[in-house]
């Protein structure tokens, strides 16, 4: 026993020295890196810097437009937030505390999806976006991804809801309570844990989101957070400013970073959430 318990202790450890040989090394070296001078960080890439600069990250602001992707980043992810996260709800008590004639084929179409990669949605989605004239507009994207369900998410806040108690309902359904009226004021709230949850992930899945302000997003104007770090990066082949290019990558990691450490626990407990009450 005492052998097995060392045995995993090791494993144990060997995984968390690469967890931070990974993820936190490299967050270390960027954050240092965007400290120093072009010259300093050309003549040895491992130095620590002789000076702290921070005026790239001042530089990095202005020459990058981080202030504009920030704000249009906040509206994008703050509306579909809200739109998105009703829907699942909506769609997840529709799914799990309703009964109705074509339930499980439903559910059972919704499973198949998840062996489906989303790539192959692309170029019909494009298409009826550009028909619908939503291209290189916020507001689309935000329709898009407001009304674009996720599985991931459906299965978790419908595991959740599936394991409230149906006297419940019943109780408020002999009281004269219309449905709606039960959705609203005992499924919601109950379900509020879960529904928080399913938040938070939508969040930071939204705030990273590359691709699809990628495709639907063409004026530098409306670019999100994610879009125009890239684009900054592009411009390296022809500047090679990479202090200040680590000093923007440090700036975008911070909202993301803070979200993090508020809801960390919350995160953790969400993983295994859907398991535990599916």
């Amino acid at each position: 026993m005492a052998q097995r318990r060392t045995f995993m202790d090791y494993i144990w450890r060997l995984a968390l020295f690469f967890w931070a040989a990974t993820i936190i090394f490299p967050v270390v070296w960027i954050a240092y890196q965007s400290l120093r001078t072009n010259v300093e960080f050309f003549q040895d890439i491992w130095a620590l810097p002789t000076s702290l600069n921070w005026g790239n990250y001042v530089k990095a602001w202005t020459s990058y437009n981080i202030g504009q992707s920030m704000m249009n980043t906040v509206y994008y992810v703050g509306v579909s937030l809200v739109i998105g996260t009703f829907l699942t709800t909506l769609n997840a008590y529709a799914l799990t505390r309703m009964q109705f004639r074509g339930r499980a084929l439903i559910w059972g179409l919704i499973m198949l999806s998840l062996f489906l990669p989303g790539i192959n949605a692309l170029v019909p989605q494009y298409i009826l976006m550009k028909s619908l004239n939503l291209t290189n507009s916020l507001s689309g994207l935000v329709i898009l991804d407001s009304f674009g369900e996720n599985v991931f998410f459906l299965m978790l806040l419908g595991g959740f809801m599936s394991s409230l108690p149906k006297d419940l309902e019943e109780s408020a359904y002999m009281d004269g309570a219309s449905i709606y009226q039960t959705f609203w004021r005992i499924i919601i709230p109950l379900s509020t844990p879960g529904i928080v949850t399913v938040a938070i992930f939508k969040f930071l899945g939204l705030y990273n989101n590359f691709l699809g302000p990628f495709i639907y997003l063409s004026d530098p104007a409306k670019y999100t957070i994610g879009v125009n770090m890239y684009q900054a990066n592009m411009k390296m082949q022809y500047t090679s400013d990479w202090v200040t290019m680590f000093a923007g990558v440090v700036i975008v990691m911070i909202p993301s970073v803070i979200f993090y450490m508020m809801f960390q626990r919350r995160i953790m407990e969400g993983a295994t959430m859907g398991a535990m009450k599916g």
